[in-house]
């Protein structure tokens, strides 16, 4: 079940009129330029990330109107934001869902059930990875690392993390999302907690030491 971008593309929803006009509402303004005075004034483009997710924060994604506007506002070429915006998995040049599940699919995930759980998704949102619904309220992604291995397998909804979500618990976890929102679940841990412990499940458990392993004992002062 792999992400292609042109399945990504082909279930997008109609992009914004060529030529629509992007600025930062006036609270986004504020922040932005709270933001660049943390960085001498020849190195604004430090503030780059931090600019390209206000615009995506204010539209849901970035069109080539919000990428030209944060060129101005770091005073960089627009070629420099696409750059920086093609290379991220988390920033989006088409429409995505209200949410965007990025599910985990490296090792650790991986063998500790996060494939299940992607086809559990799939099945349960009507859609593939890379796929958006018809009714523009998911988007669901495959994704590298997220940073948390010992409480894999891990599913990061807009901007929070899922941890241990279990394949039994996707209809659940979705639910959820459709009727309270995404805040009703952030940082939830829906089994017990992580750990080393969790961990080792999923590469069959903690070899037994041999007794050439564990050596001679310490000798002690």
């Amino acid at each position: 079940m792999d992400y292609t971008p042109a399945r990504f593309h082909a279930s997008a929803r109609a992009l914004p009129e060529p030529g629509e006009a992007f600025a930062y509402t006036p609270e986004n303004q504020a922040r932005f330029d709270a933001n660049v005075t943390r960085y001498p004034p020849d190195q604004r483009k430090s503030a780059i990330l931090y600019a390209v997710y206000l615009a995506q924060g204010q539209q849901g994604y970035l069109t080539g109107a919000a990428m030209q506007h944060v060129a101005q506002q770091i005073g960089c070429t627009a070629a420099e934001v696409e750059d920086v915006v093609s290379y991220y998995t988390m920033f989006f040049t088409r429409p995505v869902g209200t949410y965007v599940l990025n599910v985990c699919r490296t090792l650790s995930c991986a063998l500790l059930g996060a494939e299940r759980v992607t086809e559990e998704l799939s099945r349960v949102l009507g859609i593939r990875p890379g796929e958006t619904d018809p009714t523009g309220t998911f988007t669901l992604l495959e994704v590298e690392c997220l940073g948390a291995c010992d409480r894999a397998p891990v599913v990061m909804v807009n901007d929070d993390w899922h941890e241990r979500l279990a394949p039994e618990q996707v209809e659940q976890f979705a639910e959820a999302l459709r009727t309270r929102g995404v805040a009703s679940l952030s940082g939830c841990h829906l089994r017990k907690e992580g750990g080393p412990d969790h961990l080792r499940q999923g590469y069959g458990g903690p070899p037994k030491p041999s007794a050439e392993a564990e050596g001679p004992p310490l000798r002690r002062s």
